[in-house]
């Protein structure tokens, strides 16, 4: 948690938005992805950050306009969306993935700067 309290520290992000966690195939796995969420949640909310929660099904729709898309077509559109020289790695791309999901809905496309987009049917394109 101190890692992630110096991160906050440095980025003084306003919210968070975090995935929810889905039963795996392997239980040692979910266990463990719920721990390391539940210390991300901990530590937003001790910095008085609001935590937002997204199913993966709603990340996916909101970044690529389907729910069931695989992990490449994520990353080609993060990395399109975000304007990036290279597609992120997987993880990256998810987290990625997630805080645009949070800032298409969450927040509002008002709140956002949408200069040098298109938009079509709410969601920048």
């Amino acid at each position: 948690m101190d890692h992630l309290n110096e991160i906050i520290a440095e980025h003084r992000p306003e919210q968070v938005a975090v995935e929810q966690v889905f039963v795996n195939v392997n239980p040692q796995s979910t266990l463990m992805l719920g721990q390391a969420r539940g210390a991300a949640i901990c530590t937003a909310v001790l910095n008085d950050l609001a935590v937002a929660e997204y199913t993966a099904l709603q990340v996916k729709q909101a970044v690529v306009g389907q729910g069931h898309a695989d992990k490449e077509q994520v990353q080609e559109m993060v990395k399109r969306l975000l304007n990036l020289a290279g597609s992120p790695g997987a993880d990256a791309a998810d987290a990625l993935a997630c805080a645009i999901c949070h800032a298409h809905g969450g927040l509002g496309l008002g709140k956002i700067s949408t200069a040098g987009y298109r938009m079509k049917k709410g969601r920048l394109v």
